[in-house]
């Protein structure tokens, strides 16, 4: 579909610089924009590159102008991006009903504008909400919730029980509900904890490729409204995870730990059992959180620290090597010292 520069700049809430009656019908990068294409600027780096691009217009901050292109400024030309590419790139419409291959428990109870594909399996006392998808190879255990909208990408596979709030993505090969990992030692062996629990998704949660989520030994693993999850997290049984959270790749929470909300986890953080963390924590890439974080803080490293205190000894681990060389200095000195000495 084809709309004018003026109005992705009424749909943006951004002042349009330019020819706003050109027509755009497509969102492109600037290395790969052609006449016609939305492109967009948030530095001075994609600025230049935007500007020699043969794109028809750009997205860009406030401050910018242009001698050759026309501008769409905006406060915040990133979330601009999130408004406006919907519009040219809408999400696919899969039509409702069940594929012929799927498997349908008769007690599941879907809404009629539910799509099933191929290969799914849908349990007992299964209920899924208006407009939902199961994409295909799909497996849904007994008596799982899922409200309305809910996405499950190709493979996602529910444990019986399992509950998802409205507008939930899960992406391919993801698994929700599985085991915690609960063992006791009897007699030289581990003996398995039986895990009964649940997952409970809140609304407005995304859920990357192949994430695990645990269910609880007892009670719910729960994760909060509008938190995101890249692929390859794990998330311990008993996980409590707060509202609106980001964990970024490969991160893993262990189990009993309780987050906050709008609390950010960077990539391959890992969280030890049983701790708290408060609201508004930064966790760094890589770093070994093994005690509680506050309110607001920022923990590096590993094991991880207060990010000014850590700050201090990676600035001294750099140092190292120069001191390792004075030192060596010092007792060569001191060598020849005691020998004339």
């Amino acid at each position: 579909m084809t709309y004018t520069i003026s109005d992705i700049a009424k749909l943006a809430g951004g002042e349009v610089l330019g020819d706003g009656s050109l027509p755009l019908s497509g969102f492109a990068s600037a290395d790969g924009a052609r006449p016609g294409d939305l492109t967009f600027a948030e530095n001075e780096d994609y600025f230049a590159r935007a500007e020699q691009s043969a794109a028809t217009a750009v997205l860009v901050p406030l401050t910018f102008s242009s001698k050759t292109k026309t501008l769409i400024r905006v406060k915040n030309p990133r979330l601009a991006c999130a408004r406006v590419l919907p519009l040219f790139y809408p999400e696919p419409v899969v039509a409702s009903g069940v594929h012929a291959t799927a498997i349908v428990a008769a007690s599941a109870k879907l809404d009629p504008t539910v799509a099933i594909g191929p290969h799914c399996v849908v349990g007992d006392g299964v209920r899924i909400g208006p407009r939902s998808v199961l994409h295909g190879g799909n497996y849904v255990g007994a008596n799982c919730v899922l409200g309305e909208a809910v996405q499950l990408f190709p493979n996602v596979v529910l444990y019986a029980r399992s509950q998802l709030g409205h507008r939930v993505r899960i992406h391919a090969g993801a698994v929700i509900g599985s085991d915690g990992f609960g063992y006791v030692s009897e007699q030289g062996k581990h003996l398995k904890v039986p895990q009964i629990g649940n997952v409970i998704i809140q609304d407005d949660v995304e859920i990357g490729a192949n994430v695990t989520i645990d269910r609880a030994a007892l009670g719910s693993t729960v994760i909060g409204q509008g938190t995101k999850i890249d692929n390859l997290v794990q998330v311990g049984h008993n996980v409590i995870l707060g509202n609106h959270c980001i964990l970024c790749g490969q991160a893993g929470i262990a189990g009993s730990t309780r987050v906050g909300d709008y609390v950010t986890m960077a990539g391959q953080a890992g969280i030890a059992g049983h701790l708290k963390l408060g609201n508004h924590v930064t966790v760094g890439a890589q770093a070994g959180v093994m005690h509680h974080i506050p309110d607001g803080q920022t923990w590096l490293g590993a094991p991880a620290q207060p990010d000014r205190q850590m700050k201090r000894i990676f600035i001294g681990m750099q140092r190292l090597p120069e001191l390792l060389q004075r030192v060596n200095q010092l007792e060569k000195q001191l060598e020849a010292l005691q020998k004339n000495s």
